[in-house]
């Protein structure tokens, strides 16, 4: 609020007290208020001689978002409407701005040229016009044939010239546009103009326009009812399609609602879900036991992450007694080393220390194998599933990560067959919303038969490995005392896979890992898979 001293005094303040050292004083001052925005906005859209008025022309200087609420607010009353333009508009950069003011890079080292009476050193170019002027210019006036090369000297070659560049960007800043697209491309390759999103208004009168803001009510109190003045009160009206208060909140990570996801499917199917607190595993119950040999690759230090403290375990033990599993322990090494169960094994000297050293698990078909073992105490049909972390020594890319997620199902019962398994995953992957799979055989150490699956993904467009899957091999379901004809199917698939298919995530890292970004987390969508 402005104060100015005027000669004819409109409004008097009471003068402040006299003391000794003071003489009396009188200020007069007038108070002026602009108008607020809303306002000048109504008194813009009055003055009009057309309708509708644009935002640019009316209120240059005025930012878009301020002048957004102000609209906002008019538009609630129903005394404006008003439409959104959205555009490119190319602007100048700083070194753009700077060629309009003092020309081109070309023009200044043909001036420079012009002034050197025997033409130029190559050499003290850039003390001339600056380094960066020499480093661009030299080549553009050596294109545009304005200047040549003689011996260790730059000189004139055209008579006069026409500063182009300079023209453009002059058109640039004045219209913010270019009419030929492949000269605007030119100059954004230089780094000349930037292109920047521009936001302005057409505005125009609304129903119940008028150049002053009447004060709307908002509650009906109990004094207007009794004093019948709300019958007189202007009222603001209900939005009803206002956002409410954003209330800050925790949120699922999308591996937990697919995975929530997958736990009712096997729920639905009778499936028991196995403890998988155990991240860290001896080699016995990782590998061992489901006759993977020591030597296979699987288990070298570029595989698996070995724990350096404590090294080893101790040997396989009861979890209710402690008493330790002497059997078990002797027919898993009898069945590597020598054979046995009808098989004649793989025939080297078993270690015991190697079968002890400590991993972080690299499956949770060990939580599998633990669970079979017990189920040997009472043999009967059963059926297992797990969804758990587990950790390989893999090269971090857009498709591996050195940990991961695995869900994993085992169905033992007497007499399955090959055929079984096949059928069983088609109803299995069905609830999950793939109805087209092959199967492909392949090779597992504690499987055969042994088989890929692979479903048509409609999305990609082509057939995606999808799981794993086999009948567990006699050596070691035998070993852990379960009968010859008991047999156990079991396969597994990536929680990561079908997760970021889900969601459209191209790069594992921002799925899982400190690469995630918190926004998509809060954001992204309950999951319900395609099932039938």
């Amino acid at each position: 609020m402005p104060v100015r001293v005027i000669n004819n005094p409109t409004i008097s303040l009471e003068p402040p007290p006299r003391d000794s050292t003071t003489d009396h004083l009188e200020l007069e001052t007038t108070y002026t208020m602009a108008p607020d925005l809303p306002t000048q906005v109504l008194h813009a859209l009055s003055d009009a001689t057309a309708l509708p008025i644009t935002s640019t022309t009316a209120f240059p200087e005025t930012e878009s978002t301020v002048l957004k609420g102000a609209l906002d607010s008019l538009q609630s009353r129903e005394m404006v409407t008003y439409e959104t333009v959205d555009k490119e508009v190319a602007i100048l950069t700083a070194e753009g701005a700077g060629i309009v003011q003092d020309g081109s890079h070309e023009a200044k080292v043909y001036e420079a040229v012009c002034r050197a009476l025997n033409g130029l050193k190559i050499n003290e170019l850039a003390k001339v016009v600056g380094a960066a002027s020499a480093k661009v210019g030299q080549g553009k006036a050596f294109k545009e044939g304005w200047i040549k090369k003689d011996g260790d000297r730059l000189v004139k070659k055209a008579e006069s010239i026409k500063d182009v560049t300079r023209e453009q960007l002059q058109i640039i800043k004045d219209t913010q546009a270019f009419p030929d697209p492949k000269t605007l491309a030119d100059l954004k390759k230089r780094k000349l103009v930037i292109m920047q999103k521009h936001i302005s208004f057409k505005i125009n009168k609304g129903p119940k326009f008028a150049t002053e803001i009447v004060k709307e009510e908002t509650d009906l109190t109990a004094d207007m009812i009794a004093s019948g003045a709300w019958k007189e009160k202007p009222f603001k009206p209900y939005n009803f399609a206002a956002l409410g208060a954003h209330t800050p909140s925790g949120a699922l990570h999308p591996l937990n609602k697919v995975r929530h996801e997958f736990r009712n499917i096997f729920f639905e199917m009778g499936f028991t879900e196995m403890p998988t607190s155990r991240f860290v595993e001896s080699g016995f119950w990782n590998f061992d036991t489901l006759f993977v040999p020591q030597q296979h690759p699987a288990r070298d230090l570029q595989d698996t992450f070995y724990i350096s403290d404590p090294a080893m375990a101790d040997k396989p033990r009861h979890d209710e007694t402690g008493e330790e599993l002497t059997e078990y322990w002797n027919n898993v090494r009898e069945v590597h080393e020598i054979g046995k169960y009808g098989s004649q094994g793989y025939r080297y000297p078993w270690k015991e220390t190697e079968s002890l050293r400590l991993v972080l698990r690299t499956h949770t078909t060990a939580i599998s194998a633990a669970m079979l073992h017990k189920l040997a105490k009472d043999p009967r049909p059963a059926r297992y599933f797990s969804i758990d972390r587990v950790f390989r020594n893999e090269t971090v890319d857009a498709t591996h990560l050195a940990e991961f997620h695995q869900v994993e199902g085992v169905i033992a019962d007497y007499g399955l067959t090959l055929g079984g398994l096949i059928g069983f995953m088609q109803e299995f992957f069905k609830k999950m919303g793939v109805h087209d799979l092959r199967f492909k055989p392949a090779y597992n150490p504690y499987t055969e038969p042994s088989m890929e699956i692979f479903g048509f993904h409609a999305g990609l467009n082509k057939w995606v490995e999808i799981g794993n899957s086999g009948m567990f091999r006699p050596e070691m379901l035998e070993s852990m005392g379960l009968p010859k004809d008991l047999r156990v199917y079991g396969w597994g698939l990536s929680l990561e896979r079908p997760t970021m298919i889900r969601y459209k995530v191209s790069n594992i890292r921002e799925l899982l890992g400190h690469k995630v970004d918190l926004n998509f987390i809060e954001g992204n969508a309950a999951v319900r898979l395609d099932r039938e």
